[in-house]
């Protein structure tokens, strides 16, 4: 591998006139062929070779005040990154984003960068932002495929004890940064193995969960404990947790009570939550089955119902699963729809039929009581809605039936009740969230933190770990 440079070596200069910067046209990311992906789980990406990620980071324009930076929730050295990655030391870069976020392997993958650090990048006013999401990616993966992964020195223990609530990219982040802190922290996940939403509700032609496990062993790597199996709420509440030794605790429980449509028939056989749907999947390995003893109905034609990532992942799934027909319907247009971009194009070339401007209305079922189709609703757009995107408007004497055996609802989650229910004077908001300033991530309960979903509602992977840096400098002032 040409160029490489390991931490403390002289850089490679690499330099490159700023003109010719402007020439180098964004490098694409090699993909599986649609064809062939979208009959296996292997990951859709397959990340950048080393000279097309160097090619790709000397686009950087290195800017005095980068304004990609502001658009990084967590506060990465972007241009800084980058430049090591211009200069062949991709260990250095990976350290370096490591600085500020323990999870870059999975960032890389599965944030928006296109709505966040790229938007604002001064080269999309000349065609294509710096691929700052490959580029993050390439950093990461190839420090854990070199075996370079280093613990950073830490301080003595302050003798604080944190509790965090829920292994998720909120609960994870906010416990690394305590860590590194020199508290000793402690992360209850309810279910078998850590990593939330990543874990169960990212697919692995996504989110490999090989490289999450990794990500997750660097965050134990700095002394975080985690305890599976563990219902905070049932087993132990947060009042005792405070009681019995810990100082302060964060709720990361993200969202995960699933909405439906309250409509005829989603109470037929073959109807199931994204949820439930996605955790079969992949926390419980159905597409592996009988490996894995976790059935899942393999519908020859499955609708999916919405129009946002998870609708995407669970769309995508089932035609993985062998779906001959496999429909988005979305009750809005391609343009409103909140999507990745890239997640509905990759969705679009693997067959994916979108039907839009379409609303459900019922679902049918036969005389056994399974699903067999689902009636509609045309629908046109009128004025914006509190959202800011087109409300869509019933055409009336529209509907008609497609014919399907499995359905999906995408169309988003809500708060858990248990913390709230089981600890006093915790204040939630009408939709049962908990309140929490995002400035500092406190609550209306001294010595109880909360961020990510559980305050947010359903909101992306990268806002929740910025979350969790928050509350983790709420919580070690705190401590003070």
């Amino acid at each position: 591998m040409k160029n490489v440079v390991k931490r403390g070596e002289q850089k490679v200069s690499n330099k490159i006139d700023p003109k010719e910067r402007l020439k180098i046209q964004r490098q694409k990311m090699p993909e599986q062929n649609p064809v062939e992906r979208r009959k296996n789980f292997d990951q859709v990406n397959f990340g950048l070779p080393s000279e097309i990620a160097e090619l790709e980071a000397k686009r950087c324009l290195q800017c005095k005040k980068p304004a990609c930076v502001p658009g990084c929730p967590v506060g990465i050295d972007i241009p800084g990154f980058i430049k090591l990655i211009a200069e062949g030391d991709f260990v250095g870069a990976a350290r370096k984003i490591k600085e500020t976020n323990s999870l870059p392997a999975v960032c890389g993958r599965v944030c928006p960068q296109e709505e966040q650090c790229e938007t604002p990048c001064i080269l999309t006013k000349r065609g294509a932002p710096v691929a700052i999401g490959n580029l993050e990616r390439f950093a990461a993966d190839f420090e854990q495929e070199q075996g370079e992964v280093k613990i950073p020195d830490l301080p003595k223990s302050t003798g604080k004890r944190v509790a965090v609530v829920g292994s998720g990219p909120a609960g994870l982040t906010a416990a690394g940064e305590l860590a590194k802190l020199g508290h000793k922290v402690t992360i209850f996940e309810a279910l078998h193995k850590p990593g939330g939403v990543l874990v169960y509700g990212i697919p692995e032609f996504r989110l490999p969960k090989k490289i999450l496990e990794k990500e997750v062993n660097y965050v134990k790597s700095l002394g975080v404990e985690i305890v599976t199996n563990y219902v905070v709420g049932k087993i132990e509440t947060l009042d005792e947790f405070l009681s019995n030794g810990f100082h302060a605790a964060f709720v990361g429980t993200g969202a995960g009570l699933p909405y439906f449509m309250n409509i005829p028939g989603e109470n037929l056989n073959g109807v199931y939550s994204a949820n439930e749907y996605l955790t079969r999947v992949n926390l419980m390995k159905a597409y592996l089955f009988p490996e894995y003893d976790t059935p899942i109905f393999r519908g020859r034609r499955v609708a999916v119902i919405g129009g946002g990532n998870t609708a995407m992942d669970a769309v995508r799934t089932s035609k993985r699963l062998g779906a001959e027909h496999s429909y988005i319907i979305y009750r809005r247009s391609r343009t409103e729809m909140p999507a990745r971009i890239e997640e509905s194009k990759h969705a679009e070339e693997e067959g994916i039929e979108f039907v839009l401007l379409t609303n459900p209305t019922r679902i049918l079922g036969d005389e056994k009581g399974w699903v067999k189709g689902i009636e509609c609703l045309r629908m046109e757009l009128g004025e914006p809605d509190a959202s800011g995107r087109r409300k869509p408007v019933p055409i009336k004497g529209s509907e008609y039936v497609i014919d399907v055996d499995t359905v999906v609802v995408a169309i988003g989650n809500g708060a858990n009740p248990l913390i709230p229910m089981t600890t006093k004077g915790l204040e939630t908001n009408k939709y049962g969230y908990i309140v929490a300033d995002l400035k500092d991530c406190a609550t209306s309960k001294q010595g109880i933190f909360a961020g990510g979903d559980i305050v947010r509602g359903g909101a992306t992977v990268i806002l929740a770990m910025g979350d969790g840096k928050t509350a983790a400098a709420s919580i070690n002032e705190y401590l003070k």
